[in-house]
């Protein structure tokens, strides 16, 4: 773990989204399971039409508003003009 928490890009992007490793983790492991979640439905839809109309769009609307309420609360980048990742 030493080794990997010195790595520069990871270091820099945890800097970024303004999370430890473990909060990031946890993170980016519940945004994984609910794109699954919805990639589930929409393979059951596929063949059952019927079953799970709007359940994977749903599912990535709530992610979406998620994520951009992560990123409003996200710190000031500390370089002006340094793009986004």
């Amino acid at each position: 773990m030493r080794q990997l928490a010195a790595h520069p890009r990871l270091t820099a992007h945890l800097r970024d989204v303004g999370e430890t490793y473990t909060e990031h983790m946890a993170c980016a492991a519940g945004f994984a399971w609910a794109l699954l979640g919805a990639a589930f439905a929409c393979a059951i839809h596929a063949v059952f039409p019927f079953w799970f109309i709007h359940t994977a769009s749903r599912r990535v609307q709530r992610l979406e508003e998620r994520m951009r309420a992560r990123t409003a609360k996200r710190p000031a980048r500390e370089t002006a003009g340094e793009p986004a990742r």
